[in-house]
């Protein structure tokens, strides 16, 4: 009698074969890791949140060209993004800065004050503001690396389109500084008014700042000369009399000659109003601790933040106190139907 044990065999593995060709086809195209489809992977890697058209244009007088140009909001968020934060930055960090330079204009639209424009502009392209580059200018200055680092800065604009911070439902001072001395500043500590969302907090991350330490040498006569100061014979420079809540120097006494540290840093283009110095030679020697003026947030500090996993939110909240995100509609309503 015939045996049906070889033919069953070869149905067997017919079926075997039927049941694999999904898997095989499919086999080249999955994440060996986690099982997805690489094609999916690739097409969610690719994602990029498109910006919606801007409800409202920014007149900016342009330094370069002494004209003054419109420039639709979020365009505009984009070049300050590109001029104010390094672009290899964290996405999240990149994102809170968005929302502070969108923030800043937005308040600058609703004042009906102008400072060191032309009528009929509301802000520079100059630090006077916030600094603006255009898309032409980005791509002369970044050259071969315009795709990512662009690619990055409008993902992060895009992301928080139209979104801006408040304090009691009016914009805030959003304003941003490079690196902390380990503290922000009060803001009544540095300029004059007192905002309840500037207050002085802790960034320890912004000691691996590379712009946490630099020190400058400056001539005793010089020195004299900016500071309308004489050097005492003691050899010694001054002495600090007062701190900040935010460590920097608030007061010093310079041979019977008391000056704020603010005026101090600015006078002798110093990075910090954190700094100590010593009389060696015919020269002071002076050594910083920070870049800036310490106000608000710091985009180093935002940036290690982001490092250690904190989203933009947790990073704008940490450093503008109290304030809330908010939607950017309500408030260029109000511009648009005062112009």
């Amino acid at each position: 009698m015939k045996s049906w044990k070889p033919i069953l065999l070869v149905l067997a593995g017919l079926f075997l074969i039927i049941l694999m060709i999904p898997t095989l086809l499919v086999a080249p195209f999955m994440n060996q890791t986690k099982g997805e489809l690489s094609e999916d992977l690739q097409a969610k890697k690719d994602e990029q949140v498109m910006l919606a058209k801007s409800i409202i244009d920014v007149p900016v007088y342009r330094s370069g060209s002494e004209k003054i140009e419109n420039i639709p909001l979020e365009e505009y968020v984009i070049g300050v993004v590109a001029s104010e934060m390094p672009a290899d930055f964290e996405d999240e960090a990149l994102k809170a800065q968005a929302l502070a330079a969108r923030t800043y204009i937005v308040k600058q639209l609703m004042s009906e004050q102008t400072i060191s424009v032309p009528t009929g502009a509301v802000v520079s392209d100059t630090t006077a503001h916030q600094v603006f580059k255009s898309d032409a200018e980005l791509k002369k200055q970044w050259g071969k690396d315009y795709d990512w680092k662009i690619k990055k800065v409008y993902n992060a604009v895009a992301t928080t389109q139209g979104q801006i911070l408040t304090y009691e439902n009016k914009p805030i001072e959003a304003s941003f500084f490079s690196t902390s001395n380990g503290y922000t500043e009060n803001s009544e500590e540095y300029w004059a008014a007192s905002l309840p969302y500037l207050k002085s907090v802790e960034s320890p991350w912004d000691e691996k700042s590379p712009k946490y330490y630099d020190r400058i040498a400056i001539k005793v006569s010089d020195f004299e000369k900016k500071l309308g100061v004489t050097l005492d014979s003691d050899g010694e420079v001054g002495k600090v009399i007062e701190r900040t809540s935010g460590k920097r120097v608030a007061q010093v006494d310079i041979n019977g000659k008391k000056l704020n540290g603010r005026e101090i840093r600015e006078k002798l283009g110093l990075r910090s109003s954190d700094f100590t110095w010593q009389l060696k030679g015919d020269q002071v020697l002076i050594t910083t601790k920070g870049f800036g003026h310490g106000v608000g947030m710091s985009q180093y500090g935002a940036n290690f933040m982001a490092q250690d996993g904190k989203k933009y939110k947790d990073i704008v909240s940490y450093y503008y106190q109290g304030a809330q995100v908010a939607n950017v509609e309500p408030f260029v309503t109000q511009f648009t139907a005062r112009n």
